[in-house]
């Protein structure tokens, strides 16, 4: 017979106002114009406000002298683009946003609790490039006070969205999920029970394990390979739209300024009529309970926006900060910097600095960049140098695009000439570099000539 245990443990969740300000800072310009349009639809104490002129964020002046002022009044986002016309910028592909908003609306097909909405939402946001979920569904769970089992319940469901494969937990939960329509079928097997075999190419062991023949094999693999490995890269690949950039910096003296980029999106404020209503003792209980629902509903819409505006500009600021080399017009010589630097800097959650960087985009004089691309790892070279592991991957896919295609570079050769280059990186690290650059091993780079 069981026995009944009380435990005491500390837990975080999101209350309903923090997972609010969490979804609005995730969107990006243009799909918080939609959020916005959407929410004065669905809520009567919610309005927008007669046009007034109001600062974003107040001035700041720091000991770098980066001025970090933002004054709408002194910005049309037309001028700004004109004053591009004398460059030539290659724009950004839209990427994340557009694809997990489109996510976002296939729930609708489901009738999701609102908890549960809330849950497969978070699972989408957070979505990597290649559309697999990266972090444990009980860290999901805990933030939401459910069971693991209940995230993976709504994981389950999320994995039947288009694209098929998408929230796969990695790449052989990817092609299971593509296969499971026949999991009779040879193929699913392949992928379900022998993956070690599969993919590290002993195909001789499949063979005797399920008894099929060279050609069996052959059309079984070819099966797989139409399978879709990298779900989210493939469906961004369809897109050419250019990214509206939610910041924007300009150079004025020797200071930089910062503007959000959203003084044209509606001003909200309470609708003053519903809210007398509340006070008035002659409405029912549940018309006044509704109409605080809406109220509170209405205030933290509001006051996500203001976070939202506030956090991409300090995150923002510390960038600037963070990156002087590239700020000052080296584009290309990047400080080792990562999202827990900047969290523990402005005293914020990493989920919330995640948040602030995916999909949004700030224009820069040198061009239109993803906040993300500013982060990346360090590296140790011989002089004792920490130095970014961009410079080693530039620099790789130098050596890849220099070589003598009808005998490519092994691992071993490009960390030899690494090596050389003062970069003492291990065979590992390059073939780890190599994947992230998408080249394959070098026998498969090969070409024949003729």
């Amino acid at each position: 017979m069981s026995k009944l245990k009380q435990k005491q443990s500390l837990r975080q969740s999101l209350s309903p106002q923090q997972l609010i300000q969490a979804n609005i800072l995730q969107l990006n310009v243009s799909h918080l114009e939609k959020k916005i349009l959407d929410e004065l639809e669905k809520n009567p104490l919610l309005e927008q406000s007669e046009s007034e002129e109001i600062p974003l964020v107040d001035s700041k002046q720091t000991d770098e002298q980066v001025d970090f002022e933002e004054d709408p009044d002194e910005y049309e986002p037309s001028n700004i683009y004109d004053n591009h016309n004398s460059h030539s910028y290659d724009f950004p592909i839209k990427q994340q946003v557009d694809f997990i908003e489109s996510l976002v609306q296939q729930l609708d097909a489901y009738k999701f609790k609102d908890w549960e909405r809330a849950i497969a939402e978070e699972i989408l946001w957070n979505l990597d490039d290649n559309g697999y979920l990266p972090i444990e569904p009980i860290l999901i769970a805990d933030r939401f006070q459910r069971t693991s089992s209940d995230v993976i319940k709504i994981l389950q469901k999320v994995q039947q969205l288009d694209p098929p494969g998408i929230a796969a937990r990695d790449l052989q939960d990817c092609l299971k999920i593509q296969l499971s329509h026949n999991k009779n079928s040879f193929a699913y097997k392949i992928v379900t029970e022998h993956f070690d075999d599969f993919s590290n190419h002993r195909y001789e062991n499949i063979q005797k394990k399920l008894n099929i023949g060279n050609e069996s094999l052959s059309e079984i693999l070819q099966e797989i390979s139409k399978l879709d490995p990298h779900p989210r890269k493939s469906k961004i690949g369809e897109e050419s739209e250019t990214v509206v950039p939610d910041l924007l910096i300009l150079r004025q003296d020797e200071n930089w300024k910062i503007i959000v980029n959203d003084s044209w999106i509606p001003e909200l404020s309470l609708n003053d009529k519903y809210v007398n209503i509340m006070d008035q003792k002659k409405i029912s209980t549940d018309e006044k309970k509704y109409l605080k629902e809406k109220f509170n509903s209405a205030s933290w819409f509001i006051s996500a926006i203001k976070q939202r505006r506030k956090t991409l500009f300090l995150v923002m600021k510390e960038i600037i900060i963070r990156q002087p080399k590239f700020f000052e017009g080296d584009t290309k010589s990047l400080i080792p910097m990562k999202l827990k630097d900047i969290a523990e800097e402005l005293n914020m959650d990493i989920s919330t600095i995640s948040r602030s960087t995916r999909g949004k985009y700030v224009d820069t004089p040198y061009g239109i960049f993803e906040l993300k691309s500013f982060f990346t790892d360090g590296y140790i070279i011989k002089s004792g140098e920490e130095v970014s592991t961009k410079i080693i991957k530039d620099l790789l896919k130098q050596l890849i695009d220099d070589e003598d295609k009808k005998s490519p570079l092994t691992d071993s050769h490009l960390a030899e000439k690494l090596n050389i280059k003062g970069y003492p990186v291990a065979r590992r690290t390059v073939a780890k570099y190599r994947e992230q650059l998408e080249f394959p091993v070098a026998r498969l780079r090969r070409q024949l000539t003729h």
